[in-house]
C-alpha cells in the first residue's frame, strides 16, 4: 500500500516541476543572437550631401550626422536624425569656380526605422523621415522647408554595444530659384539631395 501511494506521488511532484522548468529556461539562457539587448541607440558620423537647390553649385558638402532612436522590440524603432553640412568639397584647384555664395544646410527629421539581423556580425536598416531643411549663405526662400526622404544602409556589430554603420539618404525640399521675383510668388522648385554617412553606433 504505502508503495503503491509513493508511485502515485512521485510522478505527480515530478510533472509539475518538470513543465515549470521547461517555461522558465528560455529566460534564464542567454538573449538569443542578434536580438536587441538595449532599448536606445545613439548614431553619430561623418557625412556629404549634394546641394541640387543651390543653381550652378559644383561641389557637395561634408557635415556631420547625428540620430537618436528608440527601439521596440527587435525590428522596429522610432528616430529622431539631424545634419549639418558646411566645407565643400572640392579638387583643390583655385582657378576653378565653386560654388556660388557660402552655401550650408541643416536638417531635422523624424520617423520611423525597420532594421533586422543579416548574417553573421552584419545588420541592415531602412527608415523614413519627415521634417524641417534649411540652406544658409544663399537667401534662400522659404528660410526654412518642409522636408522627407528615405535611406538605408548596414552596420558591422563589434559587440552588442558598439557598431560601424554606412548608411545613404535620398532627401527631397522646396526652395525657390535664386533670383526669384516677389511676382513669382517666390515658387517653390522641389529638389533631391542624395547623402551618405559613415559613424559609429552606440547603444544602451
Amino acid at each position: 500500500m504505502f508503495l503503491r501511494t509513493l508511485l502515485a506521488i512521485v510522478p505527480a511532484v515530478l510533472i509539475p516541476v518538470s513543465a515549470m522548468s521547461q517555461a522558465t529556461s528560455p529566460q534564464q539562457g542567454p538573449p538569443e543572437q542578434g536580438q536587441a539587448s538595449y532599448k536606445y541607440e545613439v548614431y553619430a558620423g561623418l557625412g556629404y550631401t549634394s546641394i541640387n537647390q543651390v543653381n550652378l553649385s559644383r561641389y557637395g558638402l561634408l557635415g556631420a550626422d547625428l540620430s537618436f532612436t528608440r527601439d521596440w522590440g527587435r525590428y522596429f524603432g522610432m528616430s529622431v536624425m539631424g545634419n549639418y553640412y558646411k566645407p565643400p568639397v572640392s579638387n583643390g584647384n583655385s582657378t576653378t569656380v565653386g560654388n556660388p555664395g557660402d552655401p550650408s544646410v541643416y536638417e531635422v527629421l523624424v520617423g520611423p526605422e525597420i532594421h533586422a539581423p543579416l548574417f553573421g556580425n552584419f545588420s541592415g536598416f531602412f527608415h523614413g523621415g519627415l521634417g524641417i531643411e534649411h540652406t544658409g549663405g544663399e537667401h534662400m526662400n522659404p528660410d526654412l522647408s518642409f522636408a522627407g526622404g528615405f535611406g538605408g544602409g548596414a552596420s558591422y556589430n563589434i559587440n552588442r554595444r558598439l557598431a560601424i554603420r554606412a548608411s545613404g539618404d535620398r532627401i527631397g525640399a522646396s526652395f525657390s530659384l535664386i533670383n526669384n521675383t516677389p511676382q513669382l510668388a517666390y515658387s517653390g522648385h522641389r529638389t533631391w539631395n542624395s547623402s551618405g554617412t559613415v559613424g559609429v553606433v552606440f547603444r544602451f
